[in-house]
């Protein structure tokens, strides 16, 4: 049963806040003053749904935020969406930070949660509408279902090279393949139960190995097929394939939520933080934003600098002043930042001529 808490109406402008999880939704009413006007929480699904546009029926002019809204918030994000309802995005770090500053010692539960995913969605002036385009949607869900497949690959072979260690007296090369471990298992022929079990219990894995192979080289043809209908010319940029082309339109949710290549940059992680102090001005490496879109942009980098490409001229460029191998990396890291950023507007703009 939901706990249903109310305290007096103060304010007219109101927040329902949501602290999402697998199982349950927690919201909050937040008013101007950032003070909970009351708390619910639901179990996740329709009826937890229902119970929540039943609470908000006290404030009919209220913002929703949710924590996360394209996360654990995305089904509640869509069902809001589908019945006319904005909902403000509010990173999770926002939220976390909120709540270690606000008053309570930074106490955790999913009602203080919420209510500092108000206290971000009243207060903070650049967060962003939750859009629940089908198309990304899918599109991440099969990024992040190859890249679990890809680290489970990386778990099976790990136990399969410390298992014919006690098998080969040499090993086995750091690239193990399946075609490679099962050739060098022909030549095992163990005489002891031990050996049998080892040899028996590796054979397994290879097999497992195979088959996490074709299962992510079908998931692979999936995202192909989904960057080609998307029309994106992002895989003509030197250093993006489809992989990375998926994974930074799927992460970016829509280039036109970004009022600038700055603003970009910043939910990249790539700009740059001023750490000024008194008369000493300089700046430091953000180690904030999406750190998937920053790493895409990190492979994109190193790519260029390996290649003769402009990217390449420009890290060597660096390397001449003085630069470290990091420093001069972040250079053509930000410049391919714009360079993206401008590519997915193109693209945005020609989409919108080709449907007028």
């Amino acid at each position: 049963m939901p706990s249903l808490q109310l305290t007096d109406t103060v304010g007219d402008q109101v927040v329902i806040a949501v602290d999402p999880h697998k199982a349950s939704w927690t919201a909050v009413a937040v008013d101007r003053r950032l003070q909970p006007l009351a708390t619910m929480r639901v179990p996740a699904g329709k009826a937890g749904y229902r119970q929540l546009r039943r609470f908000a029926r006290a404030w009919p002019q209220a913002r929703w935020a949710i924590e996360g809204a394209r996360g654990l918030g995305a089904p509640l994000t869509s069902w809001l969406a589908a019945d006319g309802i904005a909902v403000l995005d509010v990173p999770a770090e926002l939220a976390r930070r909120v709540r270690l500053l606000s008053a309570g010692h930074g106490r955790k539960s999913d009602e203080a949660d919420a209510l500092s995913v108000g206290i971000a969605a009243q207060t903070a002036t650049r967060l962003h509408a939750a859009r629940t385009d089908e198309a990304v949607a899918a599109l991440r869900a099969l990024i992040e279902h190859r890249e679990d497949l890809v680290r489970t690959r990386t778990q099976t072979v790990n136990r399969l090279h410390a298992l014919l260690t006690k098998l080969l007296d040499a090993g086995l090369p750091r690239k193990l393949t399946a075609d490679i471990a099962a050739k060098a298992l022909r030549r095992v022929r163990p005489e002891d139960t031990l050996g049998h079990t080892l040899r028996a219990l590796a054979a397994d894995l290879v097999a497992e190995i195979r088959r996490l192979d074709r299962r992510i080289t079908a998931i692979a043809e999936q995202i192909s097929a989904a960057v080609a209908a998307s029309g994106t010319t992002l895989t003509e940029l030197h250093g993006i394939g489809d992989l990375l082309a998926a994974k930074i339109g799927a992460r970016t949710a829509g280039i036109d939520r970004f009022r600038s290549a700055a603003a970009f940059a910043s939910y990249c992680g790539v700009a740059p933080l001023e750490a000024s102090s008194g008369d000493v001005r300089r700046h430091r490496l953000s180690r904030a934003g999406d750190r998937q879109l920053n790493c895409a942009l990190h492979i994109m980098a190193i790519t260029q600098i390996r290649r003769p490409t402009a990217g390449q001229a420009y890290y060597q460029r660096k390397r001449a002043k003085g630069k470290s191998h990091k420093e001069a990396l972040r250079s053509p890291k930000r410049r391919l930042r714009d360079v993206v950023y401008r590519t997915m507007i193109r693209d945005t703009d020609t989409s919108l001529l080709t449907a007028a």
